[in-house]
């Protein structure tokens, strides 16, 4: 295969997928922003040749093989569609639309177009989370009987924190559940099935904050509780904020029959990429577990976002290549992301008419 090429539209969180893809040996072509000043700088930092401030050109021009998408999720759909329609290859932030019925046909039109589409659920990919995975999967834990997972963040805390497109329901789809739960979401799913039925309550930090460029007060939620209920029976709790002063981690603990497992991923010290794993075996106490996967090239470089991107992102295009190789399924997959999906819808329609609500197949 000649070398892959890729365009990245979106230099917000997704200027992080720019090492991660040079860090594969693909050649980044495009950059997209509106603020194409601004992605000159980012471009010439990068090695990047062109820059577009209209996704229409990148697509046009530059001609990927590989469209990342990183864009406000009410975009998602229509510039999905245009990269099937010009053949290329799709990776999509997360959260993958802003509803059910979106997810539904961009998950259609990838396999229309036969090509590999998947969702930046980059967070499966540290070495701790591989671990619990591969335990999880050999039945260490036994018959798993709850688990809880926690995301919390300070960014909307502050109530003269500069407003973004994140606080607008209408642009986003989805607040902090969006933001940050979706992952929780696929984590569970990953681990230990599908999920049933939920019930949430939710909270908006600051209600007279208005969203950026309308009159309109913020209609996105910053933190939220959610009480599940999978397939199997596992009752699971999970607990988002974007209003949590001082704190940037997130956390999984389950709970069964043979055992336990505790996670937690920070952003302080060193190699923290990595995440922290804690077992506990035959009702022992926890003992730490030190992770098995080798540190990925240049891990520690570059301001936070490259960091991210060297050792969450990478991983998961490593694998988008090699579906693109051989034709084999990659995961976390558009079908992956349209299951979180419909998972968020159920949370929001709890949100809006209270109850239980039961997650559509």
């Amino acid at each position: 295969m000649t070398t892959p090429t890729a365009g990245i539209i979106g230099l917000g969180f997704g200027r992080a997928h720019i090492p991660a893809f040079q860090a594969r040996g693909c050649q980044v072509v495009g950059l997209c922003q509106r603020d194409e000043a601004a992605a000159l700088k980012v471009a010439k930092a990068y090695g990047v040749p062109q820059v577009y401030s209209r996704w229409e050109d990148l697509l046009a021009k530059a001609r990927p093989d590989i469209v990342v998408i990183a864009t406000p999720p009410h975009l998602h759909r229509t510039i999905a569609l245009a990269a099937f329609e010009a053949g290329a290859h799709v990776l999509c932030e997360k959260p993958l639309a802003t509803s059910r019925a979106e997810a539904e046909a961009m998950v259609e039109a990838a396999g229309r177009a036969g090509r590999v589409a998947m969702t930046n659920f980059n967070w499966r990919f540290p070495a701790a989370m591989r671990d619990l995975h591969a335990r999880v999967a050999a039945g260490a834990l036994g018959r798993v009987f709850h688990v809880t997972l926690r995301w919390l963040g300070g960014r909307f805390a502050d109530e003269g924190a500069a407003p973004t497109w994140r606080t607008d329901r209408a642009l986003a789809g989805h607040g902090a559940m969006g933001d940050m739960g979706v992952h929780l979401v696929d984590l569970v799913r990953w681990h230990f099935g599908e999920w049933r039925r939920v019930v949430a309550q939710a909270g908006i930090a600051h209600p007279a904050r208005p969203a950026p460029g309308v009159a309109r007060p913020p209609g996105a939620e910053d933190y939220c509780t959610v009480l599940g209920e999978l397939d199997s029976g596992v009752q699971v709790t999970l607990t988002v904020s974007r209003a949590a002063r001082g704190a940037n981690e997130h956390t999984l603990e389950a709970y069964g029959s043979g055992g336990a497992a505790s996670y937690r991923l920070g952003r302080e010290g060193a190699r923290w990429w990595e995440g922290e794993l804690r077992v506990s075996e035959r009702g022992a106490g926890f003992v730490r577990v030190e992770p098995t996967a080798p540190t990925p090239e240049g891990a520690g470089q570059g301001d936070p976002l490259d960091v991210m991107g060297r050792t969450t992102i990478a991983p998961l295009v490593g694998e988008l290549l090699e579906g693109i190789r051989t034709g084999r399924p990659a995961a976390p997959s558009f079908e992956d992301g349209l299951r979180a999906q419909r998972v968020l819808d159920a949370v929001l329609a709890s949100l809006t008419r209270g109850g239980w609500v039961e997650v559509a197949r």
